[in-house]
């Protein structure tokens, strides 16, 4: 596998842009220059990160997310 990571990747299994050996390996996200641990999913090309908000569930009991529109840079963090 190259290190080309896709241009939209979720975290939520019920996602179709789950991808959950890529998870496996470990993908940082950069957004607007700074880290972000909380993402939920991303999408380079349109510019946006989910992110949850907080411990609030919806009726569903899923966490609640908030989108973020700017500059989204994903890597794969190193194995040290």
């Amino acid at each position: 596998m190259t290190d080309t990571l896709p241009d939209r990747l979720a975290s939520n299994p019920d996602s179709p842009f789950y991808n959950e050996e890529l998870l496996a390996k470990g993908i940082g996200i950069r957004f607007n220059g700074a880290e972000k641990t909380n993402v939920d999913e991303y999408c380079v090309s349109e510019g946006w990160v989910r992110v949850t908000a907080g411990n609030a569930k919806d009726r569903f009991g899923n966490p609640m997310t908030i989108k973020l529109k700017g500059k989204v840079e994903p890597y794969l963090k190193t194995q040290e």
